[in-house]
């Protein structure tokens, strides 16, 4: 009989993405938030995931927990709330690119701890986005954090930051709570921008070593439609970008991290020794040149059509690599 496939817990936010086409008119809702996207996408992925979270009990919330549902993702108990549903309205630019404005509400579940069998049952916990950073969740998601890394189940623990200066706006915090949450975890995914926000002063190969510097097996920085960087601490490798006709950019960032997840989940599957990912030792070039490969194709298939709709791992094997870049 084979070994169970590795479970993963996100930890974040979910909302509805309202978009707002580039001439100035409402188009279309969508369910959204960071978190709630890679959930989503390591199901698509046939990953089995829970997502800590927290939505409103209202139409709304409604069609984020039922959108959950039909995806296979497994919502974490308290998670829904008597509460609006948080916002995100996403005013799309004529490249498809888009800006935001919020309406949040974000705090974890009561009551939740370590010992709760959506986290004592993971292997791996992503945490990341508004989730990490607004408060009062995100000293919460902190502290869980510290506790499940201290742990006897001690799992690896996956961040990406996903930036948002309009809603984080005390970088000094916002770097403090980066860098506390970056010593926690074996793997940090973030964009380019994100890494000239935190790091003003460094340019993108001292950032990395900056972060590698905290514990960090993995840092894995995406540039857009140039693909993306995999780097530790004795290691750099580029995975190429996927030409394709961008509908939007929206989820692009979480579905490749939905699948660098999915990814090392596999190796997990496969019994690759935890602390060896955990510390990097794990990683050959040839190996990070797949993980990127797999993550970019991901991303690419996610940019092709409107709206944060990560794609099933049979669509994946349709997508042909190519080192030209759009």
């Amino acid at each position: 009989m084979s070994n169970p496939l590795t479970a993963v817990t996100a930890i974040g936010e979910s909302l509805v993405d309202v978009i707002v086409g580039s001439d100035g008119a409402p188009n279309t809702e969508h369910p959204g938030g960071s978190p709630m996207n890679i959930a989503l996408g390591l199901a698509r992925l046939n990953r089995p995931v829970a997502l800590v979270t927290h939505i409103g009990n209202d139409a709304r919330g409604t069609s984020i927990a039922e959108h959950l549902h039909d995806a296979g993702v497994t919502l974490a108990f308290g998670s829904v709330r008597d509460e609006p549903s948080s916002t995100a309205t996403a005013y799309l630019k004529p490249d498809g690119s888009a800006e935001y404005v919020f309406d949040l509400h974000w705090s974890l579940p009561c009551g939740l701890n370590i010992d709760d069998p959506i986290l004592a049952g993971s292997q791996l916990v992503h945490v990341g986005s508004i989730g990490a950073f607004l408060e009062p969740g995100g000293s919460t998601v902190v502290s869980l954090l510290t506790q499940l890394v201290d742990s006897e189940h001690r799992p690896l623990v996956f961040f990406d930051p996903n930036m948002r200066p309009s809603i984080v706006t005390d970088h000094g915090a916002a770097l403090a709570r980066f860098e506390r949450i970056a010593a926690l975890a074996a793997v940090v995914k973030l964009s380019d921008e994100d890494a000239e926000w935190l790091y003003p002063e460094l340019d993108l190969e001292a950032a990395i070593e900056r972060i590698l510097g905290f514990g960090v097996g993995l840092v894995t920085v995406t540039l857009g439609s140039a693909g993306a960087l995999l780097a530790t601490r004795s290691l750099r490798v580029t995975a190429p970008g996927v030409a394709v006709a961008v509908a939007d950019t929206i989820g692009a960032g979480d579905s490749f991290m939905s699948a660098l997840i999915d990814y090392i989940a596999e190796l997990l599957d496969e019994g690759v020794d935890s602390d060896a990912l955990r510390n990097g030792q794990a990683f050959d070039a040839a190996l990070l040149k797949s993980i990127g490969e797999y993550a970019v194709r991901c991303a690419a298939i996610t940019v092709s059509r409107p709206g944060a709709n990560p794609p099933t791992r049979e669509e994946i094997g349709n997508l042909r690599m190519d080192s030209s870049v759009s």
